[in-house]
């Protein structure tokens, strides 16, 4: 009997994995600062600190939850947040200069995230223990997956959709993890990656692609 968990599933195991994480993790006292992005994107580049602060405040989050979705433990994700930061404000000289704000951030993460994900090929993989995750989102996934038979093992089909994604080729991973898990448009996407949306289109049909068949063989019983 074959099993076959979809792009919907995936998105729930890999969305939960994320909300899991710790939420002291990169949370900043939040004050009253009625400045839009790009106001502060001008403050941070007169080298105001408040605007910079500000903006960590408001992004370090989506951030955070983008690199732990990418490599699967809290050091690491925190790792790109604190590099994210540290080069955004080396070059906010050039941010003036940007189209978007949000894709020059996102893209300086993703590219460093991308960076300690090829490092880590061959190694010990991109997950922690599924014995870290709440028993709540084990609870729930038992909820939604199941066989014809009976409930998948919880902890089986977590591990197996993480090691699935870490057979994709870094950018068909960061791509299925910006548009199918995060919700962001190919144009979106082809921003923060800096390629085509043709090029976008076809990394996920590739990715999806693979990701069923190696759910596919490896989910069955």
């Amino acid at each position: 009997m074959v099993v076959f968990v979809g792009q919907t599933q995936t998105v729930f195991v890999l969305n939960k994995m994320a909300d899991s994480a710790s939420v002291n993790h990169w949370r900043m006292p939040r004050r009253d600062d009625a400045r839009g992005i790009p106001e502060l994107v001008e403050g941070l580049v007169d080298d105001d600190t408040s605007a910079f602060t500000e903006l960590v405040r408001r992004y370090q989050r989506n951030i955070y939850y983008l690199a732990y979705r990418i490599l699967g433990n809290h050091l690491d994700a925190d790792e790109v947040v604190q590099e994210t930061f540290v080069r955004i404000y080396r070059r906010r000289k050039e941010i003036a200069n940007v189209a978007s704000f949000t894709s020059f951030l996102m893209r300086i993460a993703t590219n460093y995230a991308i960076d300690l994900l090829r490092k880590r090929k061959g190694h010990s993989g991109i997950s922690e223990e599924v014995d870290s995750l709440s028993g709540e989102m084990q609870t729930e996934l038992s909820r939604r997956v199941r066989t014809p038979s009976d409930t998948l093992d919880d902890k089986v089909t977590m591990e197996e959709i993480r090691k699935a994604m870490d057979k994709l080729a870094p950018r068909q991973q960061i791509t299925v993890l910006l548009h199918d898990v995060e919700g962001r448009s190919k144009s979106e996407v082809a921003a923060i990656m800096e390629c085509t949306e043709a090029t976008v289109r076809s990394n996920l049909h590739i990715a999806r692609a693979k990701l069923k068949q190696i759910l596919t063989k490896r989910l069955s019983v």
